[in-house]
């Protein structure tokens, strides 16, 4: 039963990570093909619906962590996939205005590089039972530049959302109501930009932190 329960386990995260994989790649298609022939304006329009596919299905990661299928803690995946939902559906989605913006294509990017490499690394490893060297390396290497590229852009990004987010009070609740409640998306825009000041550097030293702990034990293997 327990050998079921492990390739079960195995089958299905090879699935989900290749699948996911395959939407990211072909977001990371359509930035280069857009941005080269039409131009910044175009490329989130042109990226959309994979896009929202691959980013979304990030949530059924917070889910793996829960459920022990992964070994990620949920206090490093959680506050990475909530805030990148945030970003994809709270602005993008929902502000048009904002989807023109040059930090579009640094943030797709910046994601689309990183998701791939991450999905191939761990597409490989629930497959074959391992990786390359030089994939591990990428895992564990190419966020020190992308995870500050996306993170600027992320946060540029609402930063420029903001005054459309002010006019359209979209989301907003206003008293009086039956509730008796009220509610400013402007304001929870603010709140989370401020999270990212402690947030941002906290997940960098755990992925530094986890660098480091993943290169020593390859090069003792």
């Amino acid at each position: 039963m327990a050998g079921f329960l492990s390739l079960a386990r195995r089958l299905y995260l090879s699935v989900y990570n290749w699948t996911v994989f395959a939407g990211w790649f072909q977001v990371l298609y359509l930035v280069l093909k857009t941005f080269k022939e039409s131009g910044h304006e175009h490329v989130y329009n042109a990226a959309e619906k994979p896009l929202l596919f691959a980013q979304t299905a990030a949530f059924l990661e917070i889910l793996h962590s829960l459920i022990g299928l992964v070994r990620s803690p949920v206090s490093a995946t959680l506050p990475q996939v909530v805030s990148r939902l945030f970003l994809l559906w709270g602005i993008l989605w929902s502000f048009p205005e904002i989807q023109t913006h040059i930090l579009v294509t640094s943030l797709l990017l910046s994601w689309s590089i990183t998701e791939i490499i991450r999905y191939a690394f761990f597409g490989l490893k629930e497959a074959l039972g391992f990786t390359p060297s030089w994939l591990l390396w990428l895992r564990y290497s190419s966020f020190l530049v992308l995870y500050v590229t996306g993170i600027s852009s992320e946060v540029g990004l609402i930063y420029f959302a903001l005054p459309f987010i002010k006019a359209s009070e979209r989301y907003c609740v206003r008293m009086p109501n039956k509730l008796n409640f009220s509610f400013d998306y402007f304001s929870l825009a603010i709140v989370v930009m401020g999270i990212y000041v402690p947030g941002a550097p906290h997940l960098y030293t755990y992925m530094l932190a986890q660098r480091k702990k993943a290169l020593s034990k390859s090069k003792k293997e």
